[in-house]
């Protein structure tokens, strides 16, 4: 059974941690799951912590209740309507955001419900996604005067533009089988299919050598922004350093020898 973690104040984000797949539950089933202050700030310690706890692999990010996340909270937003406090609340979720693509393990997005705005955002930031045949996804700033500009970095970096601005200027509600068909989701499974879905991935995902992984994902992303002939370079710079590792040896040998390897994440 989920529990929320020590460092979490008021239970807004439950931690499961099971065969190196530890279990984030977004826990404002009330709000949607509305990203408040206190929430982002439960879900960056949380991903702090685990950027260092050697025993897990893999991470997937749910959502308590009806909705994954709606995105912003907006009465919170409007509490206090000031220019400083909403620069510092785009910077806080565009770190959150950063630090989900910056850990070295990699993140899944379980979306059993709607995910809207920065909810949107959250999915697109995730490095795989399966979703509910129930899903819904929209950026729907646009709607009440407010576009969805901090969104718009990671979702134009999952989609195509086209795909992207459609999205954002009209603000309508796709089905989880358009946000497959775009790219922003991997999967789409039947409702009650889609926790064990994400389990079989992150398992999958989990026997495989740690440090591989974090090489892998680090690479992905920062060759993502270079030119070719950079991003060649640097892909076999890390392949080099990657061929010296212990793991690739033994994967390797393993293979060889027609055997299940033993990584130790060296």
């Amino acid at each position: 059974m989920a529990m929320p973690h020590a460092n979490v104040p008021d239970d807004l984000l439950l931690r499961q941690d099971q065969d190196g797949i530890c279990r984030l539950t977004l826990n404002r089933p009330q709000q949607r799951n509305a990203l408040s202050i206190g929430l982002m700030s439960a879900l960056q310690a949380a991903l702090a912590e685990i950027a260092e706890d050697a025993t897990v692999k893999v991470v997937v990010i749910a959502g308590a209740g009806p909705g994954f996340c709606a995105g912003h909270d907006l009465k919170e937003v409007r509490s206090t309507p000031d220019r400083n406090a909403y620069e510092a609340l785009f910077q806080q979720c565009s770190a959150m955001m950063t630090a989900i693509i910056r850990l070295p393990k990699p993140v899944i997005a379980q979306v059993h419900g709607i995910a809207t705005a920065a909810g949107c955002q959250l999915v697109a930031s995730a490095d795989l996604a399966i979703a509910s045949e129930k899903a819904r996804f929209a950026t729907p700033g646009v709607n009440i005067g407010l576009f969805c500009s901090t969104p718009m970095v990671t979702l134009s970096r999952n989609i195509s533009h086209k795909h992207a601005m459609e999205m954002l200027l009209t603000g309508e509600m796709i089905t989880a089988d358009r946000a497959e068909a775009m790219g922003l989701v991997n999967h789409v499974v039947a409702e009650d299919a889609l926790e064990q879905a994400v389990h079989d991935l992150a398992s999958k995902i989990a026997a495989k050598s740690p440090l591989t992984l974090k090489i892998g994902k680090e690479a992905f992303y920062r060759q993502a922004e270079m030119t070719l002939d950079d991003a060649y370079h640097y892909a076999s710079q890390v392949m080099t350093e990657n061929m010296l590792a212990q793991d690739a040896t033994e994967g390797i040998d393993a293979f060889l020898e027609k055997r299940t390897p033993c990584w130790q994440g060296k």
